[in-house]
């Protein structure tokens, strides 16, 4: 869930979530002409041109295309710690605009960790956790604990994307000025004055991203990103990319076989974004899928969802009126609190923390729980630290979208927002106005384009309970990626992503990135 200074977002450290049980059969056909090997072959009988062949973008030079990397021993990340002996790092430039393909470049970081079994490699495997902004240098060693079975056979490999932590990251404010807003800016303002300061503060966020990244932000959409990755897996000796997104990374894996289907190799697409959806439809799609999940949690809880979901929203109405203490110091705000609710929805497990924290706030009359969930989310530590996430995140959005709703057209969103949801409609209808309010980049589309005709089998899971990336987007982009192209499984369960949390969709996923068995298109787990 995105929002206003990249409070509320999608994918990264949360995504692993899910509640499975129970599959369909997997067919046992090999995807077409693969290798006697195993390695992914060829699976477009007749393969559309990729955009390296088009005008629009000359040919990549020599110098880079021809790039080796220096694999060495990783430093520890901002804010992080290095990874163990098994991980190595490096970078691979790429153009700064592909427009200009022999003029400035910049810098993709990479870690590699080596496949196993050397002798049956299959090549590499790109992740890709979410966000926008999400590092994959630093998430990846995290993660890894729960693809040591594709380790065996593929060389596991994480990067940040452009404008993102060690690849040229977009920086717009201190952490001074984070906090500042923290405590001035109400995201769902009540007066003209308070939408005054609101809209300010986003053009604030948009001029400071200009004045310390200006030479990039030009340039880190996500079609960008998406070319840098096909230049990686050149640069790795790939013929084709097999690729693993979630969140944001199945925007990025659908632009990506749309660009250059017939690179497509094994690709699985996990809690996935709806790509017919612009901004205002995202906000739509986000504000029934969390309270889909809230009204989930409040079942499980024994409770009426529609009366414990006005009660909630009258607890954010006093909130708002008067912010709750905290033993910090700080004051819970309204933005705090939504932020403490959306961050243990993400995963049933994190429904414990959120009745902890929800019985505090009632009870007690103080924020606690929910502000350390909050400070969780947006990147926060106890020195007060910010990371820099949601700026990556808000800049790669806005570099994306065409779309800059008004004021007046947020305002005019709420009476349908709060139907959706009591609880986060509200926010959701002004974010809307507030996320690209006067930023100084245009934006490429209304829509990403994800057709992808002549690309091999692309696996799109799609969680009944998702709340980030509701279940309808997951169709929506195996249609759109096309017939014979998008293979949709259901996991009927809760939580923003499927793999790892059960046998059903880690096996049907294991099953076609090692021995490229592809599911039967329309299965379902649980």
């Amino acid at each position: 869930m995105r929002a206003h200074q990249g409070v509320l977002r999608t994918g990264a450290a949360l995504l692993t979530a899910g509640l499975l049980a129970g599959c369909g059969l997997l067919s046992t056909e090999p995807e077409p002409r693969d290798r006697a090997d195993g390695r992914p072959g060829d699976t477009s009988a007749s393969p559309s041109p990729g955009l390296k062949e088009t005008p629009k973008t000359p040919p990549l030079p020599a110098a880079l295309t021809s790039q080796r990397p220096d694999w060495q021993r990783c430093e520890a990340p901002s804010g992080g710690s290095a990874p163990g002996s098994d991980w190595r790092c490096t970078s691979v430039d790429v153009p700064l605009d592909y427009a200009k393909p022999s003029g400035e470049t910049i810098a993709v970081a990479l870690i590699r960790k080596q496949a196993r079994d050397k002798d049956r490699r299959l090549g590499s495997m790109l992740f890709n956790f979410g966000g926008p902004g999400g590092s994959g240098v630093e998430i990846l060693p995290r993660a890894a604990s729960s693809y040591e079975k594709l380790n065996s056979r593929y060389d596991l490999v994480g990067f940040d994307p452009r404008g993102v932590a060690a690849s040229s990251g977009v920086n717009c404010r201190t952490d001074e000025e984070q906090e500042q807003a923290a405590r001035s800016v109400d995201l769902t303002p009540d007066t003209a004055a308070e939408e005054a300061v609101f809209i300010k503060d986003g053009a604030d966020f948009g001029a400071g991203c200009q004045r310390r990244s200006g030479k990039v932000l030009p340039h880190v959409g996500t079609a960008n990103a998406a070319r840098d990755l096909d230049l990686i897996r050149e640069v790795l000796g790939d013929d084709k990319l097999s690729y693993f997104g979630f969140s944001y990374g199945t925007e990025l894996g659908g632009t990506y076989a749309h660009l250059f289907p017939q690179n497509v190799g094994r690709t699985v697409l996990d809690a996935v974004i709806d790509p017919t959806a612009d901004g205002v439809g995202h906000a739509r799609n986000q504000a029934t899928g969390f309270q889909r999940a809230l009204e989930n949690y409040l079942k499980d809880r024994g409770e009426n969802p529609k009366a414990g979901s006005e009660r909630i929203a009258r607890m954010l109405a006093r909130i708002d009126r008067k912010p709750l203490p905290t033993a910090s110091g700080r004051e819970l705000t309204e933005s705090l609190a939504v932020t403490g609710i959306v961050t243990p929805l993400y995963s049933q497990s994190g429904w414990p923390a959120l009745t902890a924290a929800l019985d505090e706030a009632e009870s007690k009359g103080t924020g606690d729980g929910l502000l350390q969930l909050a400070d969780s989310y947006n990147g926060r530590d106890e020195e007060g630290r910010y990371d820099t996430q949601a700026h990556s995140q808000r800049a790669i959005s806005c570099a994306d979208s065409k779309a800059r709703p008004t004021v007046d057209e947020a305002r005019a969103l709420l009476p349908e927002f709060r139907r959706l949801s009591p609880v986060f409609g509200p926010f959701l209808a002004w974010d809307t106005a507030g996320w690209c309010a006067q930023w100084p980049v245009d934006g490429e589309h209304e829509t990403p384009e994800t057709s992808a005709p002549g690309a091999g089998p692309i696996l799109v899971i799609g969680t009944t309970g998702d709340p980030a990336t509701p279940y309808e987007g997951a169709q929506r982009m195996a249609d759109e990626l096309g017939k014979g192209v998008g293979i949709m499984l259901t996991n009927k369960g809760e939580g923003h992503g499927a793999y790892g949390e059960g046998d059903c969709v880690t096996r049907a996923v294991d099953g076609y990135f090692l021995d490229g068995k592809v599911p039967q298109d329309g299965t379902t787990c649980g």
